[in-house]
């Protein structure tokens, strides 16, 4: 699977829309409320920057410009390093563009993960699945940071540390971690807060010459419950299916079945698609993903089952397992 595939597919993650449920045992209402404004500042504040992702010994670099206006959410992230890639957003509407194969890949924003929008909103009742603290105050980006330690309540999902500015509760800093180890992190290297953007660098650097490039639509749509035939019978304590749809994806000759389920942060996605006749069997079994992403494929009643999700291999393993058609029962 190419790196440009597996963003394809991450565009497809988590939607998660309950509310905190609180008890005894629950972090303090100032942690709750910085959860909260890192929920919903990337949504609310104009800002420039540039931010580094790593994964073991792979680094890449991204701009960022993300504007509010009486039109609504603009935002322009472009990566910097390796193949050029271009992602414009104006409120659902996202096109990515790939000048290399001169491609335009137009979605609606159905499930956004993108840092520093990381956390969903509303959030769920998180405290569940992860025991919640203030680590110590740090410096990020000339930032003075708060930091807020997810720890798992289990080894079905990986652990996260949150560095927040308090004042606006953007992001400034994200990392997976996995028993001490980091496996993924997010940071910005530079960034301004505020302030007035030009809507003019918010366009596409591409738009003159990608008038003739081919267009692919991600269209979708949403089912009810059970009528894609396929469910999830075992699944790991704090997971609930959020929704399930069907998706025409890049390259896939029929729709592909979707469902999507969450804990209330970690994402993991189940696509059901019919073994073409007369093609090589698909390869089952474990691959390790991109970063904290991980991938199961095996064969069910003649159809591949890749199981997609940002949690340990035993997670997606525990998951693609328990899937079955049950018209086929």
């Amino acid at each position: 699977m190419t790196r440009v595939t597996l963003v394809a597919l991450l565009l497809l993650f988590g939607i998660v829309q309950p509310i905190f449920a609180q008890n005894s045992s629950d972090p303090s209402i100032e942690v709750l409320n910085l959860l909260q404004k890192i929920a919903t500042a990337p949504r609310q504040h104009n800002y420039i920057g540039t931010f580094i992702y790593s994964s073991g010994n792979y680094i890449e670099t991204s701009r960022i410009v993300h504007m509010l206006d009486q039109d609504g959410e603009h935002e322009k992230i472009e990566i910097l390093d390796g193949s050029p890639r271009e992602i414009i957003r104006n409120n659902d509407e996202m096109r990515c563009y790939l000048p290399e194969s001169k491609t335009i890949v137009a979605e609606k924003r159905w499930l956004r993960k993108v840092f520093p929008a990381l956390l969903p909103e509303p959030l769920s009742n998180l405290n569940d699945n992860y025991i919640i603290s203030k680590g110590e105050p740090e410096r990020i980006s000339d930032y003075e940071c708060q930091v807020i330690v997810l720890e798992p309540r289990d080894d079905m999902r990986y652990g996260h540390r949150l560095w927040v500015d308090p004042h606006t509760g953007l992001l400034l800093k994200a990392a997976v971690v996995d028993k001490g180890r980091v496996v993924e992190q997010f940071v910005f290297a530079q960034l301004k807060i505020g302030g007035e953007i030009d809507k003019e660098i918010l366009k596409s650097k591409y738009s003159a010459e990608a008038a003739g490039w081919r267009i692919t639509n991600l269209v979708s749509s949403a089912m009810g419950n059970k009528k894609l035939g396929w469910q999830v019978n075992n699944l790991p304590a704090g997971f609930k299916k959020i929704i399930e749809m069907k998706r025409n994806l890049s390259g896939k000759p029929a729709p592909v079945g979707h469902i999507a389920l969450s804990d209330g942060l970690a994402a993991v996605s189940v696509f059901i698609e019919p073994v073409e006749r007369n093609s090589p069997p698909p390869v089952q079994g474990l691959f390790p993903g991109y970063g904290a992403i991980n991938i199961y494929t095996r064969i069910v009643a003649d159809n591949m089952v890749t199981t997609v999700g940002e949690v340990p291999p035993t997670t997606v393993m525990q998951i693609g397992n328990s899937v079955i058609n049950y018209k086929a029962r």
